[in-house]
């Protein structure tokens, strides 16, 4: 790859970033960002297919026979940081940064992966054939984004999910279980001893999960992480609570299942224990796959991601991995490094040359 070549993919990449940044994209709502990158693809003659405010597109020799290689991003947004001092939605350079809502998280990967694909677009001869998707809902896990387009795919028989990882390559991701859990007690009258406190009988197991630790440990991911992030208990001052009701985020790491997580916590506990998901999994992908070697011969770190990616929808192997830093994600003036995505789409390039 010249540098000709990888400047005017470059040039049209942040063009096509600084559009994105200014097209609010809530999820439930990217149906402007949708419509965004279609016609970007379509003015470089390439059919964008769309199911909602999911928009994908085939490499021109697609091949049914070839294994398939898919470059997969999302374009929603979280809402804006309240402690914004720029415009969100106002594209700003300056010296090496553009920032706004979705630079870092994750659009500096989507228009780098995307360039990528304009790359191999039209190449003859592939191994491979190449998928590129931008997807909807992935700050919400929700069912229109990733999980609703895979069903209208053909076989897709490995990933790369760009996500902001410092280009580093995320092998295996945290799984998450959210826990609706619920003390109960006796209503009285505060003034008087009766009533039996739901906030007290509730203690003894908020400490359990403050404390506790899950015997196996992963080396990529290390323990299962739980959290208690809200809590609710009480009507008025002078009423003893019969109920404190709590929830509890747990990590969970690649040596349990859900099922599994959710059994030992309510051996542990007297609450009741509702998890309100079971499908967002821990998920890896073996070292020895083309795509991880492909990136290892590049110098390229495997590590694991505590974070929550559309990879945990994917029953093929994926790759996470992408420009920006997740340190960035969700924070108040959000902004990518502008090298970042030139080394992201040569990173990209470079890693599929290896297979296709």
């Amino acid at each position: 790859m010249n540098n000709i070549d990888i400047d005017s993919l470059y040039a049209e990449a942040i063009g096509l970033l600084k559009q994105l940044i200014a097209t609010p994209s809530f999820s439930k709502e990217e149906q402007g960002s949708a419509g965004v990158i279609q016609h970007f693809l379509q003015s470089h003659n390439i059919k964008a297919e769309r199911l909602m405010n999911n928009v994908w597109c085939k490499n021109l020799y697609y091949d049914a026979v070839k294994p398939t290689i898919l470059l997969n991003s999302h374009h929603d947004t979280v809402k804006p940081n309240p402690a914004y001092t720029n415009d969100p939605f106002c594209p700003k350079e300056t010296d090496d940064k553009l920032y706004g809502l979705g630079s870092n998280d994750a659009g500096g990967c989507l228009v780098s992966l995307l360039a990528a694909f304009l790359h191999f677009f039209s190449q003859e001869d592939l191994r491979y054939n190449i998928i590129f998707a931008a997807t909807a809902e992935e700050e919400i896990s929700g069912a229109n984004g990733i999980s609703a387009l895979l069903p209208h795919l053909d076989k897709v028989d490995c990933a790369i999910v760009g996500e902001p990882t410092l280009l580093d390559m995320a092998i295996a991701e945290k799984g998450l279980v959210v826990l609706d859990c619920e003390t109960k007690g006796v209503a009285g009258h505060a003034a008087r001893n009766e009533g039996e406190n739901a906030i007290y009988k509730a203690l003894k197991d908020i400490e359990w999960f403050a404390n506790y630790q899950f015997e196996k440990v992963s080396d990529l991911l290390g323990q299962v992480k739980m959290s208690l992030t809200m809590i609710n208990a009480g009507s008025q001052h002078n009423v003893v609570p019969a109920s404190c009701k709590y929830t509890v985020d747990v990590r969970v790491n690649e040596c349990y299942t859900n099922e599994e997580i959710v059994e030992q916590v309510r051996k542990h506990v007297s609450c009741t224990v509702e998890p309100r998901s079971l499908r967002l999994r821990s998920t890896s992908i073996d070292k020895q796959h083309p795509l991880v070697q492909a990136g290892i011969s590049l110098g390229k770190r495997p590590l694991g991601s505590s974070t929550l990616s559309d990879k945990v929808f994917m029953t093929f192997p994926a790759l996470k991995m992408g420009p920006g830093d997740s340190a960035r994600s969700h924070t108040a003036d959000e902004f990518i490094y502008l090298h970042e995505i030139k080394a992201g789409i040569e990173t990209y390039i470079q890693l599929l040359n290896q297979l296709v």
